[in-house]
């Protein structure tokens, strides 16, 4: 079973205020969107995703949405008037592609969990249709002139939610067979004459509709914790010269490190490592070596950018603990420098900031004292 992910973004969402579609406003520094983009990306089972979007929507999620998704492939496709519109656009930008099973998401939910999917995913593989819906809990009542005319019985009521799972076939087919708009894409599976296999929902995984809701996401978001930790490691043989720059400290000595930047292994450590735990690769893709314009340039570039990345992603740094392996030069002098200069960097306290050195007891290149190494770590946390 191949499946496919299908996230609906083409409605306009203006009930929800901010001057945007309500699926580019933010939650935490993340739009709503990226949020379930990433959220159907973590799971395993999905082998790809596509984004419906509204025609007049390509430039804006380049420029709001592809920055917190990258890495993720996606494709795009256009939708239309109606969500019915819409999801029959993705079926048939995803069909013969190679999945045979696909889940259908609102954009305007992007607080679903892995759980939750696996549920859906289950039940699809062994009904063909399925979908989360939490029970009605509340009293139901009718409404005439601004009074109470009536009881509704709640038993056997759920409140639906996305994302809904079909076989591919079965769904195309029923949206196919559409006569009117159908407001989600159960009711299109029914009226096609197909069971859809109700599983347990999530009182998380809320829609975004009106201004309250944000409030109410983000104080869900709130209540999560989110800890990332990432590692680095960086090598740099010795070569001429009378320096060395460790950590943005430079430090006289017999000898100098070989490399296209300014070869501060330490801080190219710590850089890595900031990358790493936002799954966000190393400093070579963001500043190929192949590229004549940082030749000698300074590591705190890097470092630089690695923390901006953090912030654009909702995360705080935590902490750092870097280890610099050499013979020589004697790094304890330095240390507290070291410290300084990357709290200066990163914004965070120097007491968060471990700086430390070992020696290899003379064994491998540091021990024969042909080049430094470092070890980086760090921890993010979300803000």
């Amino acid at each position: 079973m191949t499946i496919a992910a299908l996230i609906v973004a083409a409605g306009r969402g203006l009930r929800a205020g901010g001057g945007l579609p309500k699926q580019y406003r933010t939650l935490k520094g993340i739009p709503v969107l990226a949020r379930a983009i990433r959220a159907l990306a973590a799971h395993p089972d999905i082998a790809e995703i596509t984004v419906v979007l509204h025609p007049d929507d390509e430039a804006r999620f380049e420029a709001i949405i592809a920055p917190h998704v990258d890495g993720i492939p996606l494709a795009t496709c256009h939708g239309g008037k109606e969500r019915s519109d819409s999801v029959a656009a993705g079926l048939e930008s995803i069909s013969g592609q190679g999945a045979d099973h696909v889940l259908i998401h609102d954009a305007a939910r992007p607080l679903v969990d892995l759980a939750l999917i696996s549920r859906v995913i289950d039940a699809m593989r062994e009904t063909g249709a399925a979908a989360p819906a939490m029970p009605v809990t509340d009293t139901l009542w009718q409404g005439t002139g601004g009074t109470v005319s009536g009881v509704v019985p709640r038993e056997r009521l759920f409140r639906a939610q996305t994302p809904q799972g079909f076989r591919l076939d079965l769904i195309r087919q029923a949206h196919q067979m559409l006569k009117d708009a159908a407001t989600d894409d159960v009711s299109a599976a029914r009226a096609a004459g197909h069971e859809v296999t109700i599983v347990e929902g999530s009182a998380r995984n809320i829609k975004i509709t009106g201004p309250d809701d944000f409030a109410l996401a983000e104080n869900l978001l709130g209540k999560e914790m989110d800890i990332r930790t990432g590692n680095g490691f960086d090598v740099h043989a010795f070569t001429e010269g009378d320096h060395v720059t460790l950590c943005g400290v430079r430090i006289a000595h017999g000898r100098a490190l070989s490399g296209h930047s300014d070869a501060d292994v330490a801080m190219h450590a710590v850089t890595d490592a900031l990358y790493g735990a936002l799954g966000a690769g190393d400093i070579g893709r963001w500043f190929p070596p192949t590229e004549a314009q940082w030749k000698g340039a300074a590591s705190d570039i890097f470092l630089r950018h690695a923390v901006e990345m953090v912030t654009e992603r909702g995360f705080a740094i935590s902490n750092i603990d870097c280890t610099i392996i050499c013979e020589t030069p004697k790094i304890g002098p330095h240390a507290q420098a070291m410290r300084a200069n990357l709290a200066q960097i990163t914004g965070i306290d120097a007491d968060r900031i471990s700086v430390k050195a070992t020696t290899s007891e003379r064994l491998g290149f540091t021990g024969r004292k042909e080049g430094i190494a470092a070890l980086a770590t760090a921890t993010l946390v979300k803000t």
